[in-house]
Order: C-alpha cells, then structure tokens, then sequence
C-alpha cells in the first residue's frame, strides 16, 4: 500500500531528460532538489529551485508548501487535522515568509470565517486566533478590513464570565491592536467592550490575562480624546452609581497603573547616566537665560553651574545628583520636576526667578521642596503598595487626568510656594509649610474636578 507522503512528479529542466520522481512530502526541499540535481549531474544545488510548470508557476518554497499544506489541512473535514493543522500554523506564523505566502492564498480569511462561526471547540479556537493575531502582527493585513461580526465576536470573547483562558488572552490582544490600528476600530472596540468585564479581569489569578487585560485598558483610556473621556467618566460621574464591586475594580486600575511608576520611584539618579544628566541640567537650562557656556574655561562652567543649581534649590549644588539618590522618590522626583519645567514653562521660571530675588534666608527651595511633595504625592497616593483584595477607595481624579502625580505636583508645588512666601518661612520652617499644604492636596485627591474648578494650572497665580 502506498505511504500517503509519497506521490509521483515529472521535474523537467531546458536540455535535460525530465525525471519522474518519487516526492516524500516530509523530506526537507532542499533535500529534494540535492537529488535532482544528483541525478543531472548538477554541481551547486543551492543555486537550483523547483517551480511549477502549469498554473500560476510561482516558485515552490519551504514556506510556500507548508502555507498550501495548512491551507488545506485548515479545510479538512477532519477536527484532528484541522487542529494539528491550526496548531502548526500559530507556531509558524511568526515567520514573516511563510506569513506572506499564508496570506497570498487569502489563509487568513479562513482564520476569519471560523472565528466568525464560532462553533469549533476551545482548543482549535485557542489556535485560531493565536496564528491570526501573529499574521496580523506583520503589518500585511490591514485591520480596518475586519467586519464587525468578526470585531463583535472577539468582544464576546472577552465579555464571556465563563471561557478558556487562553481564548480569552488572545481575544484581549486581538482588541489592544485593533483599539491602537484606528479610530474607526476605537469606537467600535468601545461599544462592544464590556468595561466592567474588562475591569474584572484585573482580578483573576492568570497573571497572563490580567496582563493582557491592562493593556487593553490603557489602549482605551489612551486613545480616548477630550469628547470620548467618557470611557473613564461615564462609571463615576456619579458616585450613587459605582457598586461595591465596580469601585474594587476601579481601585485596582488605579493601583495596578500607578504601580507603573514605582521602578522610577526605586531608582536613584545614576550620574553616569547621560539622559538622567541632561534632564538634570535642562532644568538649569530652561530657568536661566545663561551666557553661551562652549566659550567658558572649565572652571567658569562650574562655578556658573554650581551657582545656578544652587539657585534652583539643591543641597549639593556642585554635585546636584547626589540630592537624587535617596529613594524613594528616586528618578519620579527629576521626573516631576521635568514635567512642570516643560509642561509649565513661565509658571516655572516665575517659581526659580521669584525665589532667585529673595533674601537667601527666606527663598523657598524649588528642588528640595520638590523631593519632599514627591515623596509625599507617593505615600498619598500609595504607588508601590500592592493592590488588597478588599480595597476600594479609588481616587475619581484619577480617572480625568493622563498624568495625575505629575500634575498634581505641579499644582502642589506653586501651592507650597505661595504658603512658604505668606509664612515668610525659612528653610528652618520647612515641615511646618508643608504641614497646611497637605490636607489640600488630601482635598484634591478627593475630587475629579479639581484641576478644573480649584487650581487650573494656567491660571495659577502666586
């Protein structure tokens, strides 16, 4: 009985008797093309390649014929070679050759059909979508060709309180990449998307999908403009609202995304750094209008750079980093102070320049202070503590800002100058400024319009 590997082809070259073959089908092509080139008497096969002579005569390939095997074997009537088959396809999509012949012969919308008829069984899915989402990745595809019954699907995925978890992590991928393609998709991807779901996920014990979860949710929240801010408004708008369970979900959000922030926190300033100096020295920078500093002699430099980071507030102003390396607050402190520098130019220079024209006894020190509210920002907002399986005391105004630590800290900041200039404060009096400074900001937390109503930053007037 013949192998069902095996079948016979007629190979046949320009001045050459053609040879019929029999074609073990499991045999490496490279393999195969040494022994017809062997039986020509051909020297080099690496320089040979099989084409077909009827049809299409595209060259055959390693890709090209595993893409026409899966292809079919995608097809079959049989469950155990359509699995075997999906299988194989999700570990060699990932290559983009075979991708490009995959997708040539329209495989992908195979993928798509029977994700859309949704009747096959978990661990054949589960493949499914693994090599659709690895195609998709190559960029070949575009996903603004996806039909909404096929978006409406993998939304069920995600939205289903009882799946496989691995249908479930791939569905949750195949979402964040849709929501990041387009904004077409964004809208979609929105509507279709139970965010309490979503938010739930946060909490099962798949490390995997609680990641995958996230990313979803900072795709939406990201790509979400001023009008569409709704996404994260629209669940406490009103507090009467937010059950028990949504105000955990919404607590772990907030814990798990400002947690982000916590590697920045450990780190201390490494002055070998060149990115960390330069931000370092950007703060100088934007402050004082500086003479052009290539035409100072090394020493001149120095003490120039020395004088004006003394200005700004460091302690060890000839080595400004040092000031840096307790941590926490770590790197979130220059990242802090950064962000009001570019984010909030003249209310900067008002706070360096203002503080420059003070009696030193009385001049409130902008990068000391700044350690310290950072510091102080990070406990509040308790970044770095693991989310508990009970909390629930979720902060709305982190649901209305992009960055909430650091512009909370730029309001904080004028906040402690302005308290720092009525106290006419020394630098003896620095705990008891801070001290009135911090119920406000305990105040601020509390409220989802604070930004707007109490201090808009634009507006900040010391």
């Amino acid at each position: 009985m013949p192998q069902q590997d095996i079948v016979k082809i007629a190979i046949q070259m320009p001045g050459a008797y053609p040879q019929l073959i029999q074609l073990d089908q499991k045999k490496p092509l490279s393999a195969v093309i040494k022994e017809v080139c062997d039986g020509w008497n051909l020297p080099g096969p690496d320089n040979y390649a099989l084409q077909y002579a009827d049809g299409v005569q595209t060259y055959i390939t390693e890709s090209g014929r595993c893409a026409e095997d899966l292809y079919k074997g995608i097809q079959s009537s049989d469950s155990g070679v359509r699995c075997d088959s999906l299988k194989q396809l999700a570990c060699v999509s990932t290559d983009v050759t075979f991708a490009q012949e995959f997708i040539s012969r329209d495989g992908h919308s195979l993928l798509v059909k029977i994700v859309e008829d949704a009747d096959e069984a978990p661990l054949i899915m589960t493949h499914t979508l693994t090599g659709f989402m690895e195609l998709m990745d190559h960029g070949i595809v575009s996903w603004e060709n996806l039909s909404a019954v096929f978006i409406k699907k993998i939304a069920n995925f995600v939205n289903a309180k009882v799946l496989d978890a691995s249908i479930q992590q791939v569905s949750l991928a195949i979402l964040e990449s849709m929501v990041l393609s387009s904004s077409s998709l964004f809208q979609q991807v929105k509507q279709e998307v139970t965010l309490e779901r979503l938010l739930s996920h946060l909490q099962v014990t798949n490390q995997q999908i609680q990641t995958k979860a996230m990313a979803l949710l900072m795709a939406l929240l990201q790509t979400a403009g001023d009008a569409d801010r709704q996404v994260r408004m629209n669940i406490i708008h009103s507090s009467a609202s937010v059950g028990d369970e949504m105000a955990h979900y919404l607590y772990v959000l907030q814990s798990v995304t400002l947690n982000h922030l916590e590697p920045r926190m450990r780190m201390p300033l490494d002055s070998y750094n060149q990115d960390q100096r330069e931000i370092l020295h950007g703060l100088r920078q934007a402050a004082f209008e500086t003479e052009s500093e290539n035409s100072l002699s090394h020493e001149r430099r120095r003490s120039l750079c020395a004088k004006e980071f003394k200005k700004l507030g460091f302690s060890n102003n000839s080595n400004p980093g040092q000031d840096l390396l307790r941590a926490p607050p770590g790197l979130l402190a220059l990242d802090t102070m950064a962000y009001f520098a570019s984010r909030y130019p003249d209310a900067y220079s008002r706070f360096v320049l203002e503080n420059s024209s003070r009696e030193d006894k009385h001049e409130c020190p902008f990068a000391r202070s700044s350690i310290q509210l950072t510091l102080i920002l990070c406990e509040i907002l308790r970044i770095g503590e693991p989310p508990s399986e009970t909390g629930s005391n979720y902060h709305p105004i982190f649901f209305s800002q992009d960055r909430l630590l650091e512009e909370l800290f730029c309001v904080c900041i004028q906040l402690i100058n302005k308290t720092w200039k009525e106290m006419r404060a020394t630098q003896e009096d620095f705990d008891k400024v801070t001290q009135p400074v911090l119920p406000i900001i305990h105040l601020s937390v509390s409220h989802s319009n604070f930004f707007s109503h109490s201090f808009p930053i634009s507006n900040f007037n010391l």
